[in-house]
């Protein structure tokens, strides 16, 4: 999977540079230009969040009407201005980055009309550009100028129908055959003013195949087929008990938690350095457990905002609302952005995007930088929400910045051991820092030892492995010194006591093998040097920061210091960082030594059974004995510690988030700039909704509560009208409004808007039931009747069939193709819940999908999902996703031909079809057809297929099942397979 660009939103991070004029070259053609094209809602979106953006910090100043001057002549604040360009021609040509002069200005291809003047804009703004101008730089600036637009009008605002209360109306046709149902009767009406007929009932096999893999993602068994298609009992009344059951299934919760976790852009890592959330396995098991116990939707909706603050009647269910709460943890941000308010800004756009978008279906963070410019909402109601996330505590700040993890309770009698265990890590911790007091008493005792003028020393005449700051990766500028003495190599760095958070030094060994390694630091002292130098340890375990006092020496010859003993993986992540954030003085980087440990049996024996705490400590009369002594103790017992806690319960955690300690209003952020900030907005809600009711926010706490209230609220049109849509739009290939996650006025409009409302009603009145609502959709004629249209249906009426004269014929989606084949070849592993990759996993790259479990259990990892399902279009774990393409390119069906896994599963399948009792091969190949299309062959189908088998060389087993198989993987690849009428 291409790896996603952190949060591009994270590009306001420098001062507005000067003098950005392009001067650019005449390239030797000029561009004509192209007549406007419609700009899509996606591209005018993509538009507002990723390049007016950089157009406004970067370019305005010298190429707008902002400016005193337009330099070059070149104009880029409206579409007119970078098409018709300056003096040296157009500054793009749509579609072709590489021959466009802005793209070859911001990459420096030339130095002398490299752009901007004063640096290399980042690169994540580039490649925003370079994709923009990819797709055609779709620009919805239409004026040749900028128009100045007068402060946004609510009340006209208002009157877009998304705003409006939601209001039930009957519909203009009765009861009828063709309309037996209120879903029917709306549909109907629709049709007929039209003069459309409704195409008749779909075929039973049909039918029951399209209705299995709407409600749970898998295909239902011949023998399901077979009972449902005998049944002699009104097609009403056969289909009740059938979607009964799958209402009831646990594979119900599987397949429609599937559709909400692309919503809510779930993953289980971030890009860039791959790393995993250890416990973001534990929401999708709560978003799964939620539909299948059909949970009131206006309640998930809370507990994904505000669980932590929601009141709990007993341990299971503060469990549950704390893991809710990943739903805003868990996007996809840029931790090692070093603009720590920068990065701060980023969550909480990120975090109101998928509120947004997931909810209200609105495109919120377009308002981040100024004005909407298609919807009523003003920058100021994104700041009145932005305060709501900044007063939320998300993410724990250090040069890597982390996410909040949480520890959940217990039951009762497994909270009492669980507190048990803790009360003895806490007694051993106290017990290792009075040894280390008396330690450093000895040391003080001990008198000063004469010793000859400090001398460099060769990385070759150290032991173990030994990282220089020659080989480290340095983060800013660092200045090399041979000044004091005693280092390693040919000298150290130091960060000149300047720029703090903004420089790092990382070392990463080549470790021959894994296991436990001591790791030191070494630097040299002064009197300049910072007292609090946060080291970090990056290992198999985890990650430990340490403090260090450069001031003084280190305990190993006055030249190293150790940070402790540390677990690493050869082939895992093993690296040593050090930071100058928030050091009070020069921070020094010289080497890292990495120490192999290898206890003997006699030392694991001690750890297994650790010595009583008591014993005393033997006297002895030499102090530098006795301070020896009281180091092998100390690291003795760190090491039984580690061994405790390693073979003790864990506490289970869950990636989360908390009230921040002051949270507060916050300034409105010219363009989008955390460097530039307007007047204060109090936090609050958007005041184009017809909420009339207030919800004061307490001083002392974020809003989040009072955000959870508002969205719910039977005022609110929007989350029942956005969840409708979502839920049609899954059992029909479409929505009612067919822009999924955008409901303003760049979106669509309803194309049933009194159905849209009345189900709305219905959601709320029937308690928010989702599976209620599902149930009255598929028990509909609308959703029962076939996808071959009615006889002597007018062709040139409707031809994207959105007034649903007949069922759409839909490409299954990822999971489904995949289940689907582990289904038929018998190796699907029903195993629900849990853990999807090995407990030691640290980062994502080159993770092995060797699983069969169902894909929603899949390893779900932004740097690379299972390849069939990136083939078949997954959703983008980056950004909340209600509507997926749908693409049909030739990869795919190579994939199905070619790839192993589908050739792996095609025996699988063959070997199960052979081993089960059937007549003769005619006999195998309508099996083989029911279980991967759900119908028989035809005559010809048959025909062909019993050739193939029959061909000879078949007289080895192997040879046999070999021929098996092929028939399966060409089912496999077949359209039939793939698409459900």
């Amino acid at each position: 999977m291409m790896i996603q660009t952190a949060r591009m939103m994270g590009m306001f991070r420098k001062s507005l540079a000067s003098g950005l004029g392009f001067g650019l070259l005449w390239c030797g053609r000029l561009l004509e230009a192209a007549e406007p094209t419609a700009v899509t809602p996606e591209q005018s979106e993509y538009f507002e969040k990723h390049i007016r953006p950089v157009l406004v910090e970067r370019c305005f100043e010298c190429h707008s009407g902002e400016g005193d001057k337009i330099r070059g002549n070149l104009r880029l604040d409206s579409r007119e201005g970078w098409a018709i360009g300056g003096d040296s021609g157009p500054a793009i040509v749509p579609g072709q980055p590489a021959d466009s002069l802005l793209i070859q200005a911001v990459r420096y291809v030339d130095e002398g009309t490299a752009m901007p003047p004063k640096g290399k804009i980042p690169a994540e703004e580039i490649a925003a550009l370079t994709q923009w101008v990819q797709m055609g730089a779709p620009d919805p600036r239409m004026a040749a100028a900028p128009v100045t637009r007068p402060g946004i009008d609510l009340e006209k605002g208002r009157e877009h129908w998304a705003y409006q209360p939601i209001r039930v109306t009957s519909s203009a046709v009765s009861n009828s055959d063709d309309a037996p149902t209120v879903i029917d009767r709306y549909i109907l009406a629709a049709q007929v003013a039209q003069g459309l007929t409704p195409s008749p009932g779909a075929d039973r096999a049909v039918l029951i195949r399209r209705l299995y893999f709407d409600l749970i993602g898998l295909p239902p068994t011949p023998e399901e087929m077979e009972a449902f298609v005998r049944d002699q009992q009104p097609i009403e009344v056969a289909l009740e008990i059938v979607v009964d059951r799958l209402l009831a299934s646990p594979h119900y919760g599987e397949r429609w938690g599937r559709h909400w976790l692309d919503v809510a852009r779930y993953a289980e890592s971030m890009t860039l350095r791959g790393f995993v959330f250890q416990d973001a396995w534990r929401y999708r098991d709560y978003v799964i457990e939620n539909f299948n116990t059909d949970r009131p939707f206006d309640q998930f909706m809370m507990e994904q905002i505000a669980g932590d603050l929601l009141p709990a009647t007993d341990w299971q269910e503060t469990r549950r609302h704390l893991t809710a709460t990943a739903f805003l943890a868990i996007g996809n941000n840029n931790l090692e952005e070093q603009d720590k308010k920068g990065l701060e800004m980023d969550v909480v756009d990120e975090q109101l995007d998928v509120i947004g978008k997931g909810f209200l279906a609105q495109t919120l963070t377009c308002a981040r930088c100024h004005d909407h410019k298609f919807d009523p909402i003003p920058t100021a109601d994104y700041y009145a929400l932005a305060g709501i996330m900044k007063s939320t505590h998300s993410l724990d700040h250090a040069n890597i910045s982390k996410w909040i993890e949480r520890p959940l309770p217990e039951a009762p009698e497994q909270d009492a051991i669980l507190a048990a265990q803790e009360a003895q890590i806490a007694i051993r911790n106290r017990e290792i820092g009075e040894l280390k007091q008396a330690l450093r008493k000895i040391e003080q005792l001990l008198p000063v030892k004469e010793s000859a003028p400090p001398q460099p020393v060769a990385i070759q005449d150290l032991p173990g492995i030994v990282v220089d700051d020659t080989q480290a990766r340095k983060v800013g500028e660092w200045m090399a010194s041979t000044s004091v003495d005693n280092y390693v190599g040919g000298g150290y760095v130091h960060d000149k006591n300047g720029e703090k958070g903004q420089k790092t030094v990382t070392f990463i060994p080549e470790l021959p093998e894994s296991g436990l390694y001591e790791v030191r630091l070494s630097y040299t002292i002064g009197s300049n040097r910072a007292t609090n130098v946060p080291v970090t340890v990056f290992g198999a375990d985890g990650e430990f920061t340490i403090p260090v006092n450069q001031k003084e020496p280190g305990d190993v010859d006055g030249r190293f210091q150790r940070l402790g003993q540390y677990r690493f993986e050869k082939a895992g992540q093993s690296f040593v960082l050090i930071s100058n954030e928030g050091t009070d003085g020069h921070v020094v980087a010289d080497a890292v030594q990495f120490l192999p440990m290898e206890p003997d049996a006699a030392t694991v024996a001690k750890v297994e059974t650790p010595p009583k705490s008591s014993q005393p400590v033997p006297v002895v009369n030499d102090r530098e004995t006795r301070r020896k002594e009281l180091a092998a103790t100390i690291q003795l017992k760190e090491q039984e510690l580690k061994f405790f806690i390693s073979r003790g319960p864990q506490r289970a955690r869950v990636i989360s988030i908390s009230e921040e300690s002051e949270p507060g209003d916050i300034r409105i952020h010219v363009r989008g700039s955390v460097h530039n900030q307007g007047p204060v907005v109090p936090r609050g809600f958007l005041r184009v909704l017809p909420v009339t009711e207030s919800f004061p926010i307490p001083d002392k706490s974020s809003g989040r509560l009072q955000l959870a209230q508002w969205l719910a609220h039977p005022q609110n049109p929007l989350p029942a009208r956005v969840m409708v849509n979502r839920i049609w739009h899954h059992l029909f290939g479409a929505g009612l409004v067919r822009t999924i996650d955008n409901f303003g006025t760049t979106g669509e409009r309803p194309t049933h808007p009194e159905l849209l409302d009345y189900l709305a009603d219905r959601y709320r009145t029937q308690g928010w039931s989702t599976k209620a609502l599902i149930k009255e959709i598929v028990m509909s004629r609308t959703y029962r009747q076939s996808s071959v249209p009615a006889a002597g249906a007018p062709a040139n009426v409707d031809g994207e069939n959105r007034l649903l004269a007949r069922a759409h014929r839909r490409r299954l989606d990822a999971e489904c193709i995949r289940d689907a084949i582990l289904h038929v070849s018998g190796a699907l592993d029903l195993t629900a819940g849990g853990a999807s990759y090995p407990p030691l996993t640290d980062t994502d790259f080159e993770y092995k999908h060797v699983d069969a479990r169902r894909s929603v259990y899949s390893a779900w990892f932004r740097n690379g999902l299972p390849e069939i399902l990136e083939v078949f279009d997954v959703a983008d774990t980056s950004t909340p996703t209600g509507h997926r393409n749908v693409s049909t390119v030739s990869t795919q069906a190579l994939f199905m031909l070619n790839h192993p896994w589908v050739q792996q599963q095609s025996q699988a399948a063959a070997g199960r079809l052979l081993a089960e009792s059937h007549a003769d091969d005619s006999a195998r190949i309508k099996r083989a057809y029911r279980l991967t299309m759900g119908r028989s062959p035809t005559p010809a189908e048959l025909s062909v297929a019993v050739q193939f088998v029959g061909q000879p060389p078949r007289e080895t087993p192997a040879a046999k099942q070999a021929a098996w198989a092929g028939l399966f993987q060409s089912l496999f690849a077949s359209i039939d397979f793939r698409y459900v009428e």
